[in-house]
């Protein structure tokens, strides 16, 4: 008769891996892993719609064609970028942010007024041009001889609206010149016809 002792670490083994088992089994709820199969489609096309309705999953064709985060141009292929920046050409600039989609100018005075400056906010609300895609904000500063007492103000609408206008006439201009410059005729090599 041949008989194997079982050492302590054996038996500690088997017990963890017993009461793990139960606590797997108990987060199960007694039941298999697996559905009910009155509440799935039986076609698996429709299981595979359901699944991703439902967030589920994933296609591998979505996920290579999707672009992942935002989608980001360089800023001179933007028309309505390049064309903010270049009707503003004649301030100096405080800040310009193209990810986060701000131009801020610094405050400008002509020479003939050095009591008063203003000062450009344009942001972005989209790539497109329209009328809507910018907020624009023109503050104006009126100081004493000493710069020490100023007063500031959001300037009226009427400046607004012909800066916007300006901005938006440019980018037309640039959308047109890109547009034109990709146009490639297309031409039937068959019959030699353009």
């Amino acid at each position: 008769m041949n008989i194997k002792l079982i050492s302590l670490k054996t038996i500690k083994k088997i017990g963890f891996l017993t009461i793990t088992s139960l606590f797997l089994l108990n987060a199960c709820n007694g039941k298999l892993p697996g559905g009910d199969a009155r509440k799935f489609p039986v076609d698996p096309k429709e299981r595979v719609k359901q699944n991703l309705e439902q967030g589920k999953g994933f296609r591998l064709d979505n996920a290579f064609n999707k672009p992942k985060g935002g989608v980001f141009d360089f800023a001179s292929s933007n028309e309505l970028w390049r064309a903010s920046l270049d009707v503003v050409d004649f301030m100096p600039l405080s800040s310009v942010n193209y990810s986060g989609g701000i131009i801020i100018t610094d405050w400008y005075s002509s020479e003939q007024n050095l009591n008063e400056s203003i000062k450009i906010s344009i942001r972005f609300l989209t790539n497109e041009i329209r009328s809507d895609s910018l907020d624009i904000k023109i503050f104006n500063r009126k100081c004493n001889n000493s710069f020490m007492n100023c007063k500031i103000q959001e300037t009226n609408k009427v400046l607004v609206t012909e800066l916007k206008k300006q901005i938006l006439k440019q980018a037309t201009i640039y959308k047109k010149e890109k547009k034109d410059k990709n146009f490639k005729p297309y031409k039937n090599q068959k019959f030699g016809i353009e």
